[in-house]
Parts: structure tokens; C-alpha cells; sequence
């Protein structure tokens, strides 16, 4: 559910296989451990914190510059195979999280069903996503207040 989620976020083109699954997998794991002993103010596991490196310098970065309409634009491209450009951008978003100043701030999702963590961008956010789980929320008391006994 999470890859269907971040698809905009994730590299264009490939396709996922079981081999690809079990490394993306592998980078969640080392993303609940890193950021969780993190959020309760300790050091993140020596071996998360290998396993998120491991998995960036397989697919690594090149911030590739090109000329395009008189001007300089630059992106950021990886190489190596789909599902390890997937797994190494994972790895980067959680150690880009990690050194954030403002990583004191992240929170839980609020939703029942929801186990998202995320960075708020108001004090007063209770939801990962507004249009997601905001909304299952906000319907959720509309239909109990509402409801008929």
C-alpha cells in the first residue's frame, strides 16, 4: 500500500519484483528501528543505520546538470535496478528525516487504521495525509454524530 501511495515520489520507470520487495522491505525495517529508538531520544541501531547507507550506495545519486531553454536545470538520477533506485530512495528520505532539525516534531498519524509517521507542517496536523486519513476522520464523526439509535 505504501509504493501505491508514494508512486509520484519513487523513480519513473521499472517494475518491482520479489527480489525488490524483500530489499525495500529490508529498508523498512532498518527505518522503524532507526527512527524509532530516535524518537524515543536514543541511538539509532548501528546496524539500521549500515543497512539505510547499504542501500543508498547501491542505487547512488548523481545530481546530473543539463542545458535546457538558456539555463542550467539539474536533477538528481540514480542507477542500478529499479527496485534498488526504490530502496536507496527510501534510505535517503529516512537519513534526509534523521539529520532534519526539526525531527522532534514528527509524529504519529492520528487515524485508527493508520501507522504513518510524518513531519507536520502546522502544529495542529493530526494526519498523515489530509485527503486520506483527515477525511476517513472527519466522516468517521460526521456518520457517528449522525448516526440513528
Amino acid at each position: 500500500m505504501w509504493l501505491a501511495l508514494q508512486a509520484g515520489r519513487l523513480p519513473e520507470s521499472g517494475r518491482i519484483t520479489e527480489a525488490d520487495l524483500a530489499a525495500i522491505h529490508q529498508v523498512r525495517t532498518y527505518a522503524v528501528e532507526a527512527i524509532g529508538r530516535a524518537r524515543q531520544g536514543e541511538r539509532p541501531p548501528q546496524d539500521a543505520l549500515r543497512g539505510l547507507n547499504e542501500a543508498q550506495l547501491a542505487a547512488p545519486a548523481v545530481r546530473y546538470a543539463e542545458w535546457c531553454d538558456d539555463r542550467m536545470t539539474v536533477e538528481s538520477r540514480r542507477s542500478g535496478a529499479f527496485g534498488a533506485q526504490v530502496a536507496a530512495a527510501l534510505a535517503e528520505s529516512v537519513v534526509d528525516l534523521l539529520a532534519d532539525p526539526a525531527f522532534g516534531s514528527v509524529r504519529e498519524c492520528e487515524a485508527a487504521d493508520c501507522t504513518m509517521l510524518f513531519l507536520p507542517a502546522h502544529p495542529r496536523r493530526r494526519w498523515c495525509s489530509a485527503s486520506r486519513c483527515g477525511n476517513r476522520a472527519r466522516v468517521a464523526r460526521y456518520y457517528q454524530r449522525h448516526k440513528t439509535t
